[in-house]
């Protein structure tokens, strides 16, 4: 078991800390003051490659692993986790879900302008009557002839409004809950789209969320992601990847807390010595340092479980528990540490505190989280070989030296290079 990272993992992680320090720390206050989507800094982290690490060379991307995505996304978010949730939605949950469950054509025609960032995508599942609960979906779609008429509303998609891509879940028969189900592809300029930006955000002010409107859209049969009835276990597999991503931002939040704390202990005196040297104040750092040590590693090791080309689906989602709840605790800690001066946008510590309170919410609530270690821990709950399981990377980055580089077991339900056909089945 080895826990350092690669040196292609260190060269990321490294060009991403420059990214967030240089160009996206010096604006975050600014733009999360006047509410404004970060569009300029998403179009900078497409070119720097930020936006198409882990997929695949023939599609654009380059080809790495699940690590660098972490780090990549610990890094942006140590400026602003609103600005990493572009990669987390981007990447994370729609370009590897049409990765994992597109066809070939599929693949070829939508992941490389989305690799590059010259198209953004979104993922479409949350509705205003349907969040946790994914089988409720009240958007429908109705199967006309060679294509899908889409009729319904998400809400809180983010990158929604900018999207060109949209991935949207609908279901063909309400009645058959999960079972009834699809994913679609939607792209903008389909007739009876449109979208309305969310405003008034606790946080998150960085990100574009908005609301989607189908009105009679149709699209083409092509466009439509897996088999009928296979989008509930689509969107639970994009979760799986979602939750890792959420755990990485969270982790990123909560370093930035710990930073920010250490610096002003440090300057910062009250009779005649700096805080730092009292020792309640260096109980609340302590506690952030072994928070967030533990969070991290949670989170590599989820990171490592979809390197090996599995789900990782109880390893994302504890991670994603205890690395949100690390960050929001942090964010308070740093508050109290740089006392009233945190409590004003002068010092980021409070616009973390803010974003760091979205982790504990989105991608499956806390609460959800716990359950479902419950329900794994008592054997309530497995993981279940789906038709087309998650794509290994193409190469592991830094080779042996991932951090957690276990035996790997049977792989015998990989899916090949020629990705996941339909009616192929793999389980």
């Amino acid at each position: 078991m080895n826990l350092e990272l690669g040196l292609v993992h260190r060269q990321v992680r490294e060009t991403a800390r420059r990214f967030a320090q240089n160009e996206a720390a010096p604006v975050a206050r600014q733009y999360d003051e006047e509410g404004r989507f970060a569009g300029d800094l998403v179009g900078r982290m497409g070119e720097l490659g930020f936006l198409g690490g882990p997929i695949p060379r023939p599609y654009g991307g380059a080809g790495l692993d699940y690590l660098v995505l972490v780090v990549t996304l610990e890094e942006v978010a140590r400026a602003d986790a609103g600005l990493a949730s572009a990669i987390t939605v981007h990447v994370g949950l729609n370009s590897l879900t049409l990765l994992q469950w597109g066809t070939e054509e599929q693949k070829r025609r939508f992941l490389p302008p989305q690799a590059t960032g010259e198209k953004l995508a979104c993922f479409g599942l949350t509705e205003p009557n349907a969040g946790t609960d994914v089988a409720a979906t009240e958007t429908i779609a109705v199967r006309e002839g060679n294509g899908y008429r889409l009729n319904g509303t998400k809400t809180w998609i983010t990158l929604a409004g900018v999207a060109e891509h949209l991935l949207i879940f609908a279901t063909l028969d309400r009645g058959q809950r999960h079972r009834g189900l699809c994913a679609f592809i939607v792209e903008r300029g389909c007739a009876g789209l449109s979208t309305e930006v969310i405003r008034g955000k606790m946080g998150f002010r960085l990100a574009n969320e908005a609301t989607v409107y189908l009105e009679d859209c149709v699209v083409p049969a092509e466009n439509r992601l897996g088999e009928e009835g296979e989008g509930f276990a689509i969107a639970m597999s994009a979760l799986d990847v979602g939750r890792l991503c959420s755990a990485a931002m969270a982790v990123g939040t909560a370093q930035a807390c710990l930073d920010a704390s250490i610096a002003y202990a440090r300057q910062r005196e009250t009779f005649g010595r700096p805080i730092g040297r009292r020792q309640l104040v260096q109980q609340m750092i302590a506690n952030m340092v072994v928070g967030v040590e533990a969070a991290r590693l949670l989170t590599y090791k989820a990171a490592a479980a979809r390197n090996r080309g599995e789900p990782a689906t109880r390893e994302a989602s504890l991670a994603k528990w205890f690395a949100s709840d690390v960050a929001v605790q942090a964010a308070l800690d740093a508050i109290q540490v740089h006392g009233a001066q945190g409590y004003a946008s002068a010092f980021p510590v409070e616009r973390h505190l803010r974003n760091a309170k979205a982790a504990q919410i989105y991608e499956g609530t806390n609460q959800v989280q716990q359950i479902m270690q419950a329900e794994f821990a008592l054997g309530y709950r497995g993981v279940q070989p789906l038709r087309c399981m998650p794509p290994a990377p193409e190469s592991v980055a830094g080779g042996s030296e991932v951090g957690f580089d276990v035996p790997s077991g049977d792989r015998s339900v990989r899916p090949s290079s020629a990705g996941c056909p339909r009616g192929l089945n793999m389980g």
